[in-house]
């Protein structure tokens, strides 16, 4: 798979990476070298036991399984392919969103594959163990569709084809893989559950929906002492002779800097990322560590 335009999410090279992707890159390999190039069998399936996906009614689920399961993989062309996919379609991504969304999109997505693997194998009675990340990055490819639906990808290398339709029949295929190879050890309900979680999740930020401000009034009200009256919006003070708020950025620097990543941002979605300047990516890579 790779774009018309020549793409490269390195840019200037290794440093210009997104930070999400390329920890996730670095901690995932570092996984797989531990428990399937290092470790001795025993070790490996105390690991699998421990931090595989196993199902609820098996003795060995824990619920930190929905997370730990993703850094876990079946072998080399496992991982190869999902890193692959994590990084090509990560990277823009990342880079559109910011870091924290990111990986707040990715977490989800790999939880919500994790969740709906849960039932169908309450449901078919399988007790095998899932690993990998390969609901989190479908829900990534999904993502990309959604934000960059008109980009062009090569088809198995050969046939270009607008990333909308790459995800439809990607789905596609995994839809009619999952009801007619049941006896696959390949989770595709599961790649079917990161796309789902990412397409909702998706919607539901577009509508203006914010995880984070939830979770900030949850933690707000753990910490407010029962019956203290419940605390207004910080006021922003002025300095003495300034006529300035000492908290708040002038709206002339905001508007400076939202007017220049949304002419970056119609760059991208021209000519790809190989097409900004040095300066340009450094720009968005700074902008993104702020989000």
């Amino acid at each position: 798979m790779s774009y018309r335009e020549p793409y490269n999410p390195f840019g200037g090279g290794f440093t210009y990476m997104p930070p999400v992707i390329k920890n996730l890159l670095i901690i995932n390999v570092a996984v797989f070298i531990i428990t399937d190039i290092l470790a001795i069998r025993e070790v490996r399936n105390y690991i699998l036991m421990l931090f595989a996906l196993w199902g609820v009614d098996t003795p060995y689920f824990w619920p930190w399984q929905l997370v730990s399961y993703m850094f876990l993989h079946g072998g080399f062309f496992h991982i190869l392919f999902n890193m692959f996919g994590l990084w090509m379609f990560g990277v823009e991504l990342e880079n559109y969103w910011g870091s924290k969304r990111f990986l707040s999109f990715y977490l989800i997505t790999g939880i919500g594959a994790g969740v709906i693997q849960l039932i169908v194998q309450a449901l078919s009675g399988s007790g095998a163990p899932t690993v990998g990340a390969s609901g989190a990055v479908y829900g990534v490819l999904l993502a990309f569709g959604m934000m960059f639906p008109n980009r062009i990808i090569f088809f198995s290398f050969l046939i270009p084809i607008q990333a909308k339709y790459f995800v439809i029949i990607y789905g596609a295929i995994e839809l009619v893989s999952g009801l007619t190879r049941s006896g696959s050890n390949v989770a595709h309900f599961a790649h079917l559950g990161g796309m789902l979680f990412g397409f909702f999740l998706i919607k539901y930020w577009q509508k203006g929906g914010d995880f984070s401000r939830w979770w900030k009034q949850f933690i707000a009200s753990v910490n407010q002492p029962a019956g203290a009256p419940k605390k207004g919006p910080t006021p922003i003070y002025n300095m003495p002779g300034t006529g300035k708020s000492d908290t708040k950025p002038s709206s002339g620097e905001a508007k400076s800097d939202a007017q220049r990543l949304d002419e970056i941002l119609d760059k991208i979605a021209e000519g790809g990322y190989a097409a900004l300047t040095a300066e340009e990516k450094e720009f968005l890579f700074t902008y993104s560590r702020k989000r």
